[in-house]
C-alpha cells in the first residue's frame, strides 16, 4: 500500500567533488549534529518517451539503497518553496498501479518507460535541536547519472537539505545562511533528475524560455495554458482525495470555459464549442462531489449553531448519516469520471488546441484594447441579468434569476484575472468587485439548494415520527440569508459597476 510524506527541501551545488560541509553547529537553534556516514543509492527514473512527468516537475522513480528503497512518485505542491508530496510504494518489479494512476492524466495511453540512471554516494548528518529533535537532515551526494540507453552520462556532487518533519521552515533559512557563508549556492536545477536529463542529453535538445504574452491572443493562450497545466496539476489531488482538489479542478474547466465564451473574437467559437461542452460535463461530473461537500460544510455548521434547548430529535444523527451517504456515491462518481475515455479525450482536444490554436483576426491586436472591451461587456451583462432578477417577485423564477446572474459574474471575474497582465492594477480591481458580486450571489444559491435539502431531511424525520422543528428552524434561517443577500445586492452590485479598464 502506498504511503505519503511531505518533503521540502532545497539542493545546492556543491563548489567540487571534495567539498566538507562547515561546522553546521554555528547555525543557530542548531545543538548538535550527528554524523550518519555513507549509504549507497541506485535510482532508475521513469517517464514517457517525450518526459511528461518531467515537464510538470513530477519525478516517478524503483530505487533501491537506504532506508526507503522502493518506488517513489515525487508531485509538487503548490505555493510552496521546495515542497513534494511523496507517495512511496514497496519494491517491485513493475510501476505500481497505484502510482500509475496518479500519473494517468499525463501519461493517457503512453507507456512508461526508463529514463535515467542516478547512483549515489549519499554523506548524511542530522541537525538536533538544544532538545534533541531533528532539525533536518543534510546530505552531501556525489552523483553519477547515465541516460537509460547508455548513451551518455555525467556527474557532479551536490548538497541536499530537507526539513525533518514538523521542523520550523525558517531552519532551511538558516542553514541556507550558513553555507552560502562556505560559498555554496543554490542548485539551478529543480532536482537531480533534471539535471540528469540537461546533462546527458536525454531531456532532448534546450528551448530558449517563452517570451512573454504581447497580443491579445498571446494573453488569452497563456491563461488558457495555466488553467489546462492546474488540470492536470490538480487531477492526482483529486484521487488522493485531498482538501478542496475538487473545487479547484473544476474551477480550471470553468475558467477555460469562461475564457472561450468571453474570447470568441479571438478564438474560433466553431473549433473551442465541443471542448467547450466537454469541459461542461467535466464541471458537472465534477460538482457532485464539491457540491456535496459545501452543502455538508454548510448544514452542519447550522445545526452546530443550534442551541440545545432547540435541538429536537436526532437532529446530528440524521445529518450525518445524509452526509456519509453522499460522500460515498460522489467520491466513487468523481474517481469513475477521471479513469473514463471521455475525460482523458477531452485533455487530448485541451493539448491539440492549445498547439494549433483557431486564432481568429482579433488576436494580432494589441492586449489592452481587445481584453478591456471583452471584459467591459461581460461586466454589462452582468447588470442586465441582475436587473432582471431583481424585477421579479421572490421565489423560484427569481432564485433561478440570480443564479444566471452568478454565472455572470464568474465569466466577468474571470474576464479581469485575464486582462490583469496586460492592465494591471486596475483590472486587478475590476476582478475584486466582480468576485464580490460572484461571493453573494454564491451565498443565495448556496442558500437556496441548502432549503431544499432541509426541506427533504425534514419530510424524512417527520416519516419516521421524529420532530421536524428543529429542520424547519434551520430552513427559516437559510431564507432570512437569503432574504438578507437579495437586499444587499444593488449596493454590492453598484460598486462593481462603476469598476472600469483602460484600453490601449
Amino acid at each position: 500500500m502506498a504511503e505519503t510524506k511531505r518533503e521540502i527541501e532545497r539542493k545546492y551545488d556543491a563548489p567540487g567533488p571534495e567539498f566538507r560541509l562547515p561546522d553546521l553547529r554555528k547555525v543557530p537553534g542548531v545543538a548538535d549534529t550527528d554524523a550518519r556516514g555513507v549509504v549507497e543509492l541506485d535510482a532508475l527514473y521513469y517517464d514517457t518517451p517525450d518526459q511528461r512527468l518531467a515537464a510538470h516537475g513530477i519525478t516517478l522513480r524503483r530505487r533501491t539503497g537506504g532506508a526507503d528503497a522502493g518506488w517513489h512518485l515525487k508531485l509538487p505542491v503548490a505555493k510552496t518553496d521546495g515542497a513534494r508530496d511523496e507517495i512511496r510504494a514497496p519494491l517491485q518489479d513493475t510501476v505500481p498501479p497505484e502510482l500509475t494512476r496518479l500519473v494517468r492524466a499525463h501519461l493517457r495511453d503512453t507507456a512508461l518507460v526508463p529514463v535515467v540512471r542516478l547512483r549515489s554516494a549519499r554523506d548524511v548528518t542530522l541537525l538536533a535541536a538544544p532538545d534533541g529533535t531533528t532539525l533536518a537532515e543534510v546530505s552531501v551526494d556525489a552523483v553519477r547519472a547515465e541516460r537509460a540507453d547508455g548513451a551518455a552520462a555525467t556527474a557532479w556532487t551536490e548538497i541536499e537539505v530537507e526539513l525533518a518533519d514538523d521542523a520550523d521552515p525558517a531552519v532551511l533559512d538558516r542553514v541556507e545562511k550558513r553555507l552560502r557563508k562556505a560559498g555554496v549556492d543554490r542548485s539551478a536545477a529543480s532536482s537531480k533528475l533534471a539535471r540528469a536529463l540537461a546533462e546527458t542529453g536525454a531531456g532532448g535538445p534546450a528551448t530558449a524560455p517563452a517570451a512573454g504574452p504581447v497580443t491579445a491572443g498571446d494573453h488569452v493562450l497563456a491563461r488558457l495554458r495555466a488553467q489546462r497545466d492546474a488540470l492536470l496539476a490538480h487531477d492526482p489531488a483529486v484521487r488522493r482525495d485531498l482538501p478542496d482538489a475538487v473545487h479547484q479542478m473544476r474551477v480550471a474547466a470553468r475558467r477555460t470555459r469562461s475564457a472561450f465564451k468571453t474570447y470568441k473574437k479571438v478564438l474560433d467559437p466553431a473549433v473551442t464549442a465541443p471542448v467547450a461542452e466537454e469541459l461542461k460535463w467535466l464541471g458537472a461530473e465534477l460538482g457532485t462531489d464539491r457540491d456535496h461537500e459545501v452543502l455538508t460544510g454548510r448544514i452542519t455548521g447550522r445545526v452546530d449553531a443550534v442551541p440545545a434547548t432547540l435541538l429536537l430529535g436526532p437532529v446530528r444523527a440524521r445529518t450525518k448519516i445524509w452526509a456519509l451517504h453522499g460522500v460515498r456515491d460522489s467520491r466513487e462518481r468523481t474517481l469513475g469520471v477521471l479513469d473514463s475515455a471521455r475525460y482523458l479525450a477531452l485533455l487530448d482536444a485541451l493539448d491539440a488546441l492549445l498547439a494549433d490554436p483557431p486564432l481568429l483576426p482579433r488576436a494580432s491586436r494589441a492586449a489592452p484594447d481587445v481584453l478591456a472591451r471583452a471584459a467591459l461587456k461581460d461586466r454589462d451583462r452582468l447588470g442586465a441579468r441582475i436587473a432582471h432578477a431583481l424585477s421579479l417577485e421572490p421565489g423560484t423564477e427569481r432564485d433561478l434569476a440570480l443564479h444566471d446572474a452568478r454565472k455572470a459574474a464568474k465569466r466577468a471575474r474571470y474576464a479581469g484575472e485575464t486582462a490583469r497582465p496586460a492592465l494591471g492594477k486596475k483590472a486587478g480591481r475590476f476582478a475584486k468587485r466582480m468576485k464580490a458580486v460572484q461571493s453573494l450571489l454564491g451565498d443565495h444559491q448556496d442558500s437556496v439548494v441548502a432549503r431544499d435539502t432541509l426541506r427533504q431531511l425534514a419530510v424524512q424525520a417527520h416519516a419516521a415520527g421524529e420532530s421536524a422543528f428543529t429542520w424547519g428552524l434551520l430552513y427559516g434561517e437559510e431564507h432570512a440569508a437569503a432574504t438578507a443577500g437579495e437586499r444587499a445586492l444593488p449596493g454590492v452590485w453598484g460598486r462593481a459597476a462603476g469598476a472600469d479598464l483602460p484600453a490601449g
